[in-house]
């Protein structure tokens, strides 16, 4: 983050507002038309917006027919965008504005390209169609018919041609191109090769009509062209004024990024509508980078890509003041967001690693699996897993062979909550007091424990966490079995695990890519789905409010826990949201910690299912840096070398696994200083 920027304003974290008008118009009155536009241009600026898309031919408006053959009409279109050309030396926002335009005795359907009283270029529609309700090649000419490359218009001279790509030298990762309409409707949209050409913000000017079922097809259209182009999409669309002669207009407008809606119209308005999006430019960009077969398809088509044609300008963004993120960052980004899918995302993890177990066994051809059973969160999820792999694979449930193995910090609570579990779920229960094998190993290593001295350290813990582990191992070797691992994905990003024969090991770990937040949200589904007997989703539900702890030190005289996994390593709510975009995207502990403010102020983000069973924290900067300070220094500088040699283990989703064979492939004894040092530039408060 540069020295001058504001932590707090969007642009400082490579986000770009970016808006869409739909005003009203009036069929060839471009003076009204003119000003609409004029209205939303300035409305668009005051909302922070660098870059503002109309609909198509919104200057004269779509419907005029042969009107678009009359002089009269032609020449005030012309006149009004002169107007709207004056008007935009006032505002800080791109404007991209459609209009008939006659060049070279021939008329093309264009987008104007306008900022500070500069047309900064022109672009003609490529694909005219000429089908159904519509007849654009009787009026207009397509970009491929055109013979100049600049064009005169309104004293300036400027890029006339379909391949324009328009960037901003201040913002170097947005890059804009212009498409009309047909063009994304084609099987290779000229959008297409402009993001290979390197635009990252594709914008369409479209006036698209309204029929049943078209609206869901635009919303496909344009969702599918930003995911596969890994761009922003813009898409505008003709609303209320349109001639109704034969046709009727929604004025559905959309952006979208990378496959994902950030802001739609409200459709079938009377009234104007303006709607904007924060679109993530790093984000587009890391896809990219990330994806190599992006990078492929540059390459196969760089015959195609010669012509395209920069035109730079400068938008002199106000980067040292406040401006925040209005769109919404999910709290919990492992976590289904959407409620309608809600059971389907669910039902999805389960039979991810359901389906991964049952693959494991089928190929052994072995039948039993081992578990170690805590009474915690984490084992609860795979037992519950492993419950249903017997279930498919038509084996009884008690060939999951579950051990609780109390220590000398076991909690009756959880002890308790172990019994009552294996129980409800039918699988084979045993309990192995672990401190008889415990005080063998501190004799031999001579540790004061052996002799009645307290002394919790780390070898104490390791011990006991070492023990439980070898005799999973042994256990499944006696009863022809495999160990299932439970240890989670939040767990190896934190190096929270004990290294070797600990908890780190298992013969198979189905929950491995699966975050504790998500495992929280998994075990409150199923009790709440009525997948199990009311009878037992109890247990479940008490699971759920125990406080996470690995329970290795004995509790105080008092009776009062000694270990709180989350006083120790900080919330798992802010890990999880830490790992995921440290994780998935690559992003500076800077633009982490903008993300997790605007994310945990923000009370539309990260609703639950059930928001009266959930505690809704609320952090703030100070919290979410000290956190993520935590993170950083145990991800990259204390917990690869646990990573490196992890059990096999099903990817469950997006967010990325830290399997060296899959997501995530580091050196065990890099630094961490280059993160840290970014971590600074974060400011420990608030300005009042």
């Amino acid at each position: 983050m540069k020295k001058d920027a504001n932590f707090l304003n969007l642009y400082t974290h490579d986000f770009v507002r970016i808006a869409v008008g739909v005003p009203r118009c009036r069929v060839a009155d471009p003076a009204f038309n003119a000003t609409e536009i004029i209205r939303q241009l300035t409305a668009a600026s005051d909302g922070g917006a660098c870059v503002v898309a109309f609909p198509e031919l919104g200057i004269s408006a779509y419907t005029c027919d042969d009107l678009f053959h009359q002089r009269a009409l032609l020449d005030a279109c012309e006149t009004s965008l002169s107007s709207i050309l004056t008007a935009s030396k006032t505002v800080s926002t791109v404007a991209v504005v459609g209009l008939p335009l006659r060049v070279d005795h021939r008329l093309f359907n264009c987008a104007a390209v306008l900022f500070k009283g500069q047309i900064l270029g022109v672009v003609p529609k490529t694909y005219l169609p000429n089908y159904g309700e519509f007849y654009e090649a009787r009026q207009f000419n397509s970009a491929d018919e055109a013979i100049s490359t600049e064009v005169q218009v309104l004293g300036q001279k400027v890029p006339f041609g379909p391949r324009l790509i328009f960037s901003a030298t201040d913002m170097p990762l947005l890059k804009m191109h212009v498409e009309l309409c047909e063009d994304v409707w084609t099987p290779i949209p000229p959008s297409s090769y402009a993001a290979l050409a390197g635009a990252t913000v594709l914008i369409n000017l479209s006036a698209s009509n309204i029929t049943v079922g078209k609206a869901e097809y635009r919303h496909q259209l344009v969702g599918q062209q930003s995911a596969r182009c890994l761009a922003a999409y813009v898409y505008s669309s003709a609303g209320a004024g349109e001639s109704t002669t034969d046709m009727a207009w929604d004025g559905q407008a959309l952006i979208y990024e990378n496959g994902e809606l950030l802001a739609e119209s409200e459709r079938f308005s009377s009234e104007p509508d303006l709607i904007s999006g924060d679109v993530d430019l790093e984000r587009v960009s890391r896809e990219r980078m990330r994806q190599t077969s992006f990078g492929q398809s540059v390459r196969k088509h760089a015959d195609q890509l010669k012509d395209f044609r920069t035109i730079e300008f400068t938008l002199n963004i106000r980067r040292d003041l406040p401006m925040p993120l209005a769109r919404i960052v999910e709290r919990f980004p492992y976590v289904p967001a959407d409620r309608s899918r809600q059971d389907e995302r669910c039902q999805e993890v389960y039979n991810i690693q359901v389906q991964a177990l049952v693959q494991r066994l089928s190929s052994s051809g072995i039948r039993k699996v081992v578990l170690g059973i805590s009474g915690g969160l984490d084992s609860t999820h795979a037992l519950l897993v492993c419950a249903k792999t017997m279930d498919r694979m038509g084996l009884p449930r008690t060939n999951i062979l579950g051990f609780t193995m109390p220590g000398y910090a076991t909690g009756s609570r959880t002890l308790e909550q172990a019994r009552r579990l294996m129980a409800a779920m039918g699988c084979t229960v045993a309990e192995i007091d672990i401190r008889p094998s415990c005080e063998q190993m501190f004799k031999d290593l001579r540790h004061p424990f052996s002799k009645g001295t307290p002394q919790y350290d780390v070898t104490f813990e390791n011990v006991q966490a070492g023990e439980r582990t070898s005799h999973l191992f042994r256990l499944a070797n006696f009863h022809d079995a495999i160990v299932v691992g439970t240890g989670d994905l939040s767990e190896l990003a934190l190096g929270w695990c004990t290294y070797g024969v600990g908890d780190h090991m298992s013969h198979y770990n189905v929950n491995a890519s699966v975050p504790k937040t998500l495992i929280r949200y998994l075990v409150r589904w199923v009790a709440k789905s009525g997948l199990m007997k009311s009878s037992h989703r109890q247990v479940l539900l008490d699971i759920l409010d125990t406080e996470i702890s690995p329970e290795l030190v004995p509790a105080s005289s008092a009776g009062e826990l000694e270990q709180s996994t989350q006083a120790a390593i900080g919330s798992y709510d802010l890990q999880d949201f830490n790992l995921y975009y440290t994780l998935r995207y690559g992003f500076a502990p800077t633009k982490v910690a903008f993300l997790a403010l605007s994310a945990w102020n923000n009370r539309d983000s990260g609703a639950w299912p059930d928001d009266q069973d959930v505690i809704r924290n609320e952090y703030q900067l100070e919290a979410i840096k000290d956190t993520l300070r935590i993170f950083l220094a145990r991800f990259f500088k204390a917990s690869q070398f646990k990573r490196s040699c992890v059990p096999n283990s099903p990817k469950i989703g997006n967010g990325g696994s830290l399997s060296p064979r899959a997501d995530w492939r580091a050196p065990s004894d890099s630094e961490s200083t280059v993160w840290l040092t970014d971590l600074e530039s974060i400011p420990d408060h608030l300005p009042e």
